[in-house]
């Protein structure tokens, strides 16, 4: 397969590594904070074909399945003596990074970032294993100045970053509503400002900016300092579903260790399970280790509606990020990609006949 060009946001790391936020997956706190935290195995656990196996994930409500289930233990309940070393980061790239260079093993990830670790590495770095969230994003806008939607014409909207997940899909929207704006400066007739989500709250409440495309659990902060929802990007979507965030491993960890993986799964598969029959008690948990890791728990104003908008899954709804990638390539951010081989969805499969659950599908993008 021949290497596609990545997003063009993404060609200035080939040159510098001094830029690490291109291509955000929306997560909160440092780029990576490997603290080298490892989880306690019970005494006389058996361990698996690896002795550790090294995850990564962001403190986000989106990544919520990594978060619950390891603060739960439910992933090293089907690890056994094998140990879950965890590390947690803020920018897609990083976390790719971290993967090709064999710091992390597994990764909860957005899809914008998943496409473009799989083209740069032309197919030969990672795979798509399993879904894990989907939803979670909304337009949010200042109520006083914008009342419908033709009023964000001239007006200022947050994205999290240039290329990421949500800018995709802002200036997709944009597209179709016949509206002209550049990618690349995000000037036209709607002014696309890239803003971090940390200071995005701020960035609103000065009024440098008039609203946001962005993820929770920065959706629902805007909204508790007043802002309105004016789209919530589910209703775009067939069945009001697309992926928000996957979860990816490298392909010689999987060569190497397939069993590893296939408990992490089961984990996955699990705590998703726990997450949707005690929504009350899943959603304190994420709170608590999100407070842990960020040193915050997020208040009830912004946790609760947050969390009703993230719908916790095992599918990749492959089909979904394909569409992801053709909206990239529409707003010249990406050239077309060789997406097939992205997925295996094989030891998930295996994993869901075992709890039977109905296998999931890879929309023809699976692997070779």
């Amino acid at each position: 397969m021949s290497a596609a060009r990545p997003f063009t946001a993404l060609r200035v790391l080939a040159v510098t590594a001094t830029l690490p936020l291109l291509l955000t997956a929306c997560g909160y706190g440092s780029d990576s904070d490997d603290d080298g935290k490892k989880s306690e195995v019970a005494a006389g656990a058996e361990k698996l074909s690896a002795g550790e196996v090294r995850i990564g994930y962001f403190p986000n409500l989106t990544h919520a399945t990594a978060l619950v289930g390891v603060q739960e233990g439910l992933f090293q309940k089907e690890l056994g003596g094998t140990t879950i070393k965890s590390s947690t980061f803020n920018a897609g790239p990083s976390e790719i990074e971290a993967l090709n260079a064999g710091s992390i093993d597994i990764g909860w990830i957005g899809p914008s970032p998943a496409i473009n670790g799989y083209t740069k590495a032309a197919g030969k770095s990672l795979r798509i294993i399993s879904g894990s969230a989907s939803g979670g994003v909304k337009l949010v806008v200042d109520p006083d100045k914008i009342k419908t939607v033709d009023d964000l014409k001239g007006k200022k909207i947050a994205t999290p970053q240039l290329g990421n997940t949500q800018d995709v899909a802002f200036l997709n929207w944009i597209a179709e509503k016949g509206w002209k704006v550049d990618a690349q400066s995000g000037a036209g007739d709607v002014k696309v400002v890239r803003t971090d989500n940390k200071v995005t709250p701020d960035a609103y409440k000065s009024g440098s900016i008039d609203g946001g495309w962005v993820p929770e659990p920065t959706a629902s902060k805007l909204v508790a300092q007043g802002g309105k929802v004016l789209l919530d990007e589910r209703d775009l979507w067939p069945d009001k579903k697309f992926v928000i965030t996957n979860i990816i491993v490298s392909q010689k960890f999987l060569t190497a260790h397939p069993d590893v993986v296939e408990a992490v799964l089961r984990g996955s598969v699990k705590t998703n399970a726990w997450i949707n029959a005690h929504p009350d008690q899943a959603k304190a948990s994420a709170n608590k280790a999100l407070e842990k890791l960020s040193g915050k728990a997020l208040p009830a104003e912004v946790l609760d509606p947050a969390w009703k908008s993230i719908a916790f899954l095992d599918d990749p709804l492959a089909a979904t990020l394909d569409t992801e990638a053709q909206h990239a390539v529409k707003a010249g951010l990406l050239e077309k990609p060789d997406l097939k081989g992205i997925y295996d969805l094989a030891p998930l499969n295996k994993v869901l006949e075992a709890e039977g659950k109905p296998a999931v599908a890879d929309a023809g993008l699976g692997a070779k």
